[in-house]
């Protein structure tokens, strides 16, 4: 099945990345990462008759450094990996350190790159040198009280992270592998094991992944304009086409999560391929006939429940200001 995406309204991004749905607030998140903005939008009927949402921006956040990605919380809050933490950050005022991971004294400037919620409420981040040296960096899950653990060491591009509808496998591209790999995940423990190859890419690097009710991997393809869906048994399933070569990441947003935003960048190319590429660093939208996971929510408070047992909105455990 071939596919094609058309491009949303925000203006170009540098490195537009990591785009995730928030159905509490119903907005899309998503972050420049070089430029250290995180951006909030809601989804709006387009008026060309293509049955598409368009993407309208609603709140621009400034970190001031490199911001790899951001998570929706259960308080409320967002948690941004950014820099080398772990930053809770409000709509007003700076934001704060939540937690910050271990680094080698060895010289090397590394940043946070792609970070997801597991379905516990947990976060995985990775991070990578800042001139991509091979091997610096590493996979992190942060828990909710604040611990950080190494998962992985020896990545390079630590990039998408998705779970199986189970929540029983973990999907991982290191991009300079040319490989999306697949672990056992224990829920419990948040420990990752087994690791092998899950589709390795001849053309392009793998980025930012989502994975779909019925267990295909939509994986967005740097350097290919592409986005590849595959099956759960690794056969390949659709191919959205792109017009931006450097497709950085996707998610299912909307609220029955039918559509897939794609993320691309401008960083990287030449003058030459801006001029063939005008819409390099947009927001792209696309109706791919499958129906995307919710991804979780950092669980920086527990959830709570309603008189009849079953869990209530997180929002209504907010602490007490």
């Amino acid at each position: 099945m071939r596919l094609t995406a058309v491009p949303c309204a925000p203006v170009p991004g540098r490195l537009s990345e990591g785009p995730v749905w928030d159905p509490h607030s119903e907005e899309l998140l998503w972050v420049d990462i070089t430029a250290g903005l995180i951006h909030r939008g809601t989804l709006v009927a387009r008026d060309d008759g293509s049955g598409l949402p368009d993407v309208l921006p609603r709140v621009l956040l400034a970190l001031g450094h490199p911001v790899g990605a951001v998570a929706s919380c259960r308080s409320g809050t967002l948690l941004a990996a950014a820099g080398t933490a772990f930053l809770q950050v409000v709509d007003t005022g700076a934001p704060g350190e939540f937690a910050r991971p271990a680094l080698p004294d060895d010289g090397v400037r590394r940043r946070m790159n792609d970070a997801k919620c597991d379905p516990r409420g947990r976060l995985l981040a990775g991070t990578m040198a800042v001139d991509a040296t091979p091997g610096a960096g590493s996979l992190y899950r942060l828990d909710p009280d604040g611990r950080v653990s190494t998962l992985l060491d020896s990545v390079t591009i630590s990039n998408g992270l998705g779970w199986s509808p189970d929540g029983c496998l973990l999907y991982y591209a290191d991009s300079r592998t040319r490989r999306v790999d697949v672990f056992d995940y224990d829920l419990d423990s948040g420990t990752i094991a087994n690791r092998r190859p899950f589709v390795t890419f001849d053309e392009g690097e793998p980025d930012g992944l989502a994975v779909d009710t019925a267990g295909r991997v939509w994986v967005a393809v740097w350097g290919a304009g592409q986005v590849r869906a595959f099956e759960a048994d690794g056969s390949p399933h659709a191919v959205v086409e792109v017009a931006a070569s450097h497709v950085s990441s996707c998610a299912f947003a909307g609220p029955d999560l039918d559509v897939l935003i794609i993320t691309t960048a401008r960083e990287g190319l030449t003058s030459e391929q801006l001029r063939a590429e005008p819409d390099a660093g947009r927001l792209f939208a696309c109706r791919p006939g499958a129906t995307g996971l919710s991804v979780g929510q950092f669980a920086d408070i527990p959830l709570t429940s309603s008189p009849d047992g079953s869990p209530s909105s997180p929002f209504a455990a907010l602490p007490d200001q």
